[in-house]
């Protein structure tokens, strides 16, 4: 892996990580707040609606602006966000600071795919995005499980503050690794951004990953619940299922960007008919440990 596409994956290490731990940790959370387990829930709602409005704000607002430190700043935001996360002394603190963390999460993947695709052959493009989005598959193996595991044995607060450190180390991986002078802007500015949104083709895409993330987030957001209460599994079993569950991920986010620089519409539309078969089966077996 190209040294600067490391940098990249560890920043997305670090997202991925915060992102999703939560859901390791939901429970907990919940108890420590006192709050209902679905209001907890909705701390994956607000981050994700911080995505949302984020990433075209941010997009919008740095797209003429050199790469790197705009790079840089994204993952200085997530430091600043986790932070405020760990010691948020309330619901709606927390609420407020993982939407604060998450302004920066589609910016973040959306330059850093640029600055990806840039660093390689164009035939290579999508496997290089593939690696750097390891760092968020990845996280799933090693983050999300290490940080429930953490979280049930000290607190949810020093999972947090766990990811802190990551978040740093990711600052400082950019700011050495990443040229200064790749992927810079080509122009076009506010009017350019969004005339792009002009595109049937850019709506379709937004609306493909929408809805499939959001397959999968109905059902990850109380994984740890469902496992519990349905499946009949331990607090400390939840851990290894979400440690394959990552593995799962990493596996095929490379084998997909592999494919997908093969023949990438077969390879969207043969994956989301595997998920959509996986849920049922899901559906219809979850409660057989």
């Amino acid at each position: 892996m190209p040294l600067p596409i490391l940098a990249l994956a560890i920043a997305s290490f670090c997202i991925g990580t915060t992102e999703f731990v939560i859901m390791g940790l939901l429970p907990e959370v919940a108890a420590d707040l006192g709050v209902s387990i679905p209001s907890a829930g909705l701390l994956v709602t607000g981050y994700a609606l911080g995505v949302v409005f984020g990433a075209p704000i941010v997009a919008m607002a740095t797209a003429r602006l050199p790469r790197k430190p705009v790079l840089i700043g994204l993952a200085t935001l997530f430091v600043i966000g986790n932070f405020f996360c760990a010691i948020a002394p309330n619901y709606w603190l927390l609420m407020a600071a993982r939407v604060f963390t998450a302004f920066g999460h589609g910016a973040f993947f959306g330059i850093g795919s640029v600055v990806a695709a840039s660093l390689v052959p164009r035939n290579k493009r999508a496997s290089a995005i593939a690696l750097m989005f390891a760092g968020l598959t990845l996280s799933n193996i090693l983050g999300v499980p290490a940080g429930t595991a953490l979280g049930e044995a000290f607190g949810w607060r020093d999972t947090f503050l766990a990811v802190v450190g990551i978040g740093l180390v990711s600052v400082a991986a950019i700011a050495w690794l990443v040229p200064s002078d790749v992927a810079e802007p080509s122009g076009g500015g506010l009017l350019g951004e969004l005339r792009v949104l002009g595109k049937l083709q850019v709506w379709l895409a937004m609306l493909i990953a929408s809805l499939a993330s959001a397959s999968l987030f109905a059902v990850f957001t109380y994984i740890k619940p469902y496992l519990t209460d349905v499946s009949g599994l331990s607090t400390a079993t939840v851990t290894w299922v979400l440690l394959l569950f990552g593995a799962g991920m990493t596996i095929g986010n490379v084998i997909g960007g592999r494919l997908a620089d093969w023949k990438l519409m077969p390879t969207v539309i043969a994956t989301l008919l595997a998920i959509a078969l996986l849920f049922v089966v899901f559906t219809e077996l979850g409660a057989i440990a």
